[in-house]
């Protein structure tokens, strides 16, 4: 029997049947008060329809008009008119579709659709997709499962609603949400109306997690180089491992290809990256860069690990490569360990050699080779009242034309710390043996020779501390002094050779070593005293530290004995002055500054002042100044970085620093970033000392489609290494910038 509700506005429960009842010419739809599904248990969830008008077949289909409303778990559907046939759980609906389900909305003339298995298809849908907010049209959409979509001639973005400043436009189209992935055939990227890019197919991430695939193509230009341009393609092996091959051309050079492998586990972890360029238009040669890097724990304490890196020559990196920390690179390592730690115990074997990248204005001897290095250091405290230390080594050196032989250093020590909860002291006595045996390229024959040295040492200091009230709030001020006496008798060491040994750069942690130098070749005698006093300013809810101050100075109660070969002894009872402040001034204001001040000669050493000011994300400004007093190497330096907001969505960044010694630009950059909301450009120029009298100059551009990619060469690495604080426009909380996930 079929029944018509003309005028009557229902609700049903379609799991349930229904009768049509009349009573005093009145129509009335009555419903079974206890639920009773037309279909087998469990097999459907329950199905309400809201509706002006409806009429159907008990259990077989119900058709309903007039501002339809259908509820299933996890699925709204709206409508003019419906049909729901309840044994194929099927709905056919027409006239101002719309359906919500989980994180999506679809609207649209005319939509079927199988509710349980969302399997169906609309024609001319209009979407919205949360996580990633993204929305888009098509000329039909297909509802491939669950969180699944095919969309045929459609359009897919991040931006706002009713914003279509991109957007991505293709024949069809997958989004896959299962596994977070769209994938998008003859597709075409539309920025502003234009179509910038076009692939015949296309895979983008619906989330930040990792997936295979091209990624965005990067482009830019430098002054070696020429026109850049580079094709990555990203490999997801597996969740602990995956490669990047990038092919890239270089319109000066030619086409260079590129191959980084990554793996990480529980007891490794490493990568290999391989880079080579055959025939390069320049130089006419093959140039490659190889990098190993391997680290493994074998259990029971012990560890491995593994770093080789070689180039094709010594001007790859100056050529090839656009940032200062790889150009500056001078002596790359190709080296094996095998290390092990417990019982108070560590131990390390190590191979080791370097490849030197030398520059022809300014050549250096390269370091020796260590074939191999063995060490093994002991420290155990409490036994029973004192503390037992022991550095040992034994390493055999090799160079090529430089004296080469064996160094075997042993050096026990025993200490007594005598510590309160406001006081410390700890005297210390160990005794530093060495020998020495050449072996090659010792046409002066030198004897084999030992060194014997007795080292003592007392360090002691005081914790003091009150509470100060400052600009109304509580604070805990500290006053530490400290003195470090040392004792080291002198023995002749003019004819040991030096196979590592450099002279230790003084600053605070320094003052308070055995040795001035670094290496074991050069053991200074010394009698003595170090004194320092140190202040904070702490908040004691937190622990926080605010603020810290320290003043030392080093005083020598004999001359020096014990320097370097073609060194100049030193002569004067104290060492320079030392001072350093640090901390943030104000929530806004922080600064970092430290001077080096030597009392006799009544001048600075060393200057170093670094302040910044970063009232929030996005704003900062950095201001630092180097200067040292330094006949080999003399250095002042002034470094300016920003990045700051201009007008509006813009944002400007840059970095000056500049050499009065040398008259000329350590490194410089400019850039300017504008964020549409969905979307970020950025243009960068940069430019850098490579070597004595080089320079390389590069222009970075960029395209960032928020959810999408990247387009251009990427200039964030180069910004956030240039501008301390930096942080990008997209990642500022913003109500111009809605996708923070990106």
């Amino acid at each position: 029997m079929r029944t018509r509700l003309p005028t009557l506005t229902a609700l049903a429960l379609l799991t349930a049947p229904f009768t049509l009842h009349a009573e005093n010419g009145a129509l009335e739809l009555r419903q079974q008060t206890t639920l009773i599904s037309s279909f087998p248990e469990d097999e459907q969830t329950p199905v309400f329809i809201d509706a002006d008008r409806m009429s159907g077949h008990q259990d077989a289909e119900i058709e309903a008009e007039g501002e339809v409303e259908l509820r299933k778990r996890g699925q709204v559907l709206n409508a003019d008119r419906l049909i729901y046939r309840q044994l194929e759980d099927e709905v056919h609906a027409l006239g101002n579709v719309r359906i919500e389900q989980q994180d999506s909305l679809v609207t649209g003339p005319e939509l079927k659709m199988k509710l349980e298995t969302h399997e169906g298809f609309m024609r001319q849908p209009v979407y919205q997709i949360k996580q990633p907010d993204s929305h888009g049209a098509a000329e039909n959409l297909e509802f491939a499962g669950e969180d699944k979509y095919n969309i045929t001639g459609g359009t897919y973005t991040t931006c706002r609603e009713g914003n279509d400043d991109w957007f991505l436009r293709s024949s069809g189209m997958e989004l896959d949400r299962t596994v977070q992935v769209g994938t998008a055939h003859h597709a075409s990227v539309v920025f502003k109306g234009v179509p910038i890019l076009y692939s015949p197919w296309l895979q983008f991430p619906l989330d930040d997690q990792r997936k295979s695939g091209f990624l965005p193509p990067a482009f830019g230009s430098s002054g070696k180089n020429g026109a850049t341009f580079a094709l990555p393609y990203y490999w997801n092996i597996a969740p602990e491992r995956d490669a990047t091959l990038t092919p890239r051309i270089l319109s000066k050079r030619g086409l260079q290809m590129s191959a980084e492998y990554r793996y990480l586990d529980r007891r490794y972890a490493g990568k290999t990256n391989i880079e080579f360029l055959p025939g390069d238009s320049q130089t006419g040669t093959n140039r490659y860069n190889l990098l190993l890097n391997h680290g493994q724990t074998l259990g029971a304490g012990w560890s491995g690990g593994l770093n080789v890196q070689k180039v094709s020559d010594d001007n790859y990196f100056r050529d090839l490569n656009t940032t200062v920390a790889t150009t500056s690179q001078v002596h790359l390592p190709r080296e094996g360990t095998l290390a092990y730690n417990g019982y108070g115990l560590s131990f390390l074997t190590r191979v080791q050699s370097f490849q030197t990248l030398q520059d022809p204005l300014a050549p250096i001897t390269p370091p020796y080779s260590r074939r191999p290095q063995l060490l093994l250091n002991g420290a155990w405290r409490n036994f029973p009242e004192v503390d037992l230390g022991l550095a040992s080594e034994w390493t055999d050196f090799s160079h090529p034309t430089l004296l080469s032989g064996r160094r075997f250093s042993f050096y026990p020590s025993v200490s007594l710390p005598l510590n309160q909860s406001f006081a410390f002291v700890t005297p210390k006595a160990g005794v530093h043996h060495t020998r020495y045996t050449l072996t090659e390229n010792n046409p002066a024959e030198v004897p084999d020779m030992t060194r014997t040295l007795p080292i003592f040492s007392l360090d002691s200091g005081l914790f003091m501390e009150r509470d100060w009230a400052l600009r109304g709030g509580e604070y805990l001020q500290t006053l530490e002094p400290r003195l470090y006496y040392l004792y080291v008798p002198y023995r002749d060491q003019s004819r040991l050779p030096n196979f590592d040994s450099a002279l230790a750069d003084f600053n605070y942690a320094q003052m308070f070593s055995e040795n001035q130098f670094v290496g074991g070749d050069r053991i200074n005698d010394a009698n003595q005293l170090t004194a320092a006093l140190t202040s904070r300013l702490i908040d004691p809810a937190s622990g926080q530290e605010w603020l810290r101050a320290t003043l030392g100075q080093r005083f020598y109660f004999k001359d020096q004995q014990v320097t370097l070969p073609g060194g100049v002894a030193r002569s004067d009872r104290s060492s320079d002055i030392l001072a350093a402040f640090s901390g943030r001034v104000t929530p806004a204001w922080s600064v970092d500054t430290g001077v080096q001040y030597n009392p006799s000669r009544q001048d600075f050493q060393k200057i170093g002042v670094g302040v910044r000011y970063q009232p929030e994300a996005g704003k900062v400004l950095n201001l630092g100044y180097r200067f040292t007093h330094d006949a080999l190497n003399p250095i002042k330096q002034v470094d300016i970085s920003t990045q700051w907001p201009i007008a509006g969505r813009w944002q400007g960044m840059g970095r000056f620093n500049y050499s009065f010694h040398d008259s000329s630009l350590v490194e410089g950059l400019a850039g300017l970033e504008y964020n549409g909301g969905c979307w970020a450009a950025r243009m960068v120029l940069h430019q850098f000392a490579t070597a004595t009298a080089e320079t390389s100059s590069s222009v970075f551009f960029q395209l960032e489609l928020f959810g999408m990619g990247r387009i251009g060469s990427n200039p964030l690495d180069i910004l956030k290494r240039n501008i301390s604080g930096f942080a990008p426009s997209h990642q500022l909380s913003s109500p111009a910038t809605p996708y923070e996930q990106y």
